[in-house]
């Protein structure tokens, strides 16, 4: 049992190794997308489906409270922390329309789309990606294996982070990675700290 530890941590830090030298530029972007936005009054929306929907709301509530500085709340909304409307949608339509139902009635122009997903497949995740081009919204996907459905819906100036790998558990490892390291570029950047 030691032995399966060390080697689920092993391929955790290879992959992230892989990440690292691979995504960080995309990192930087993601994050400079969001703080212009920010900046411009705009709002982030974040959705995805079990641990990714955890992620949404480990996102929205780093954003809403703080990450590590102090600083006042910034606008992210988890598509997913809301049941009654989250059950009315799927109860009187379809699953599939669950975030962008959402989005539709609350994204605006300029608003960032943050869509996570480790398959690329969800079909809700899709339709919050059409919901969110229609209503004129930036796009940043957090997608891994390769990249599936989603990778063909996006277009310049979309941002793609896929993690290369087939292991949703190591997918969604290196997304909650990534998520942090956006935080703490965004507090860098409205700080003044950032370089």
């Amino acid at each position: 049992m030691k032995r399966r530890v060390k080697d689920n941590l092993d391929e955790c830090i290879q992959l992230l190794s892989v990440v690292s030298t691979q995504l960080s530029p995309q990192i930087v972007k993601a994050a400079e997308t969001i703080t212009a936005g920010l900046l411009d009054e705009k709002k982030v929306l974040a959705c995805g489906n079990g641990g990714s929907a955890a992620d949404a709301q480990h996102f929205a509530s780093k954003m809403l409270n703080r990450y590590e500085m102090d600083r006042p709340g910034l606008p992210a909304i988890a598509l997913t922390a809301d049941s009654v409307t989250l059950t009315s949608i799927a109860n009187d339509y379809q699953f599939a329309d669950v975030f962008s139902k959402q989005i539709r009635a609350l994204g605006q122009p300029g608003d960032i789309l943050l869509a996570i997903t480790t398959s690329g497949e969800s079909v809700n995740i899709v339709h919050a990606i059409d919901a969110a081009r229609d209503r004129r919204m930036k796009i940043i996907a957090l997608t891994g294996r390769e990249g599936g459905q989603i990778t063909d819906l996006l277009q310049e100036p979309d941002i793609e982070l896929r993690v290369p790998s087939w292991s949703s558990a190591r997918i969604q490892e290196i997304h909650i990675i990534m998520i942090n390291a956006i935080c703490d570029l965004i507090d860098q950047f409205l700080l003044g700290y950032g370089e």
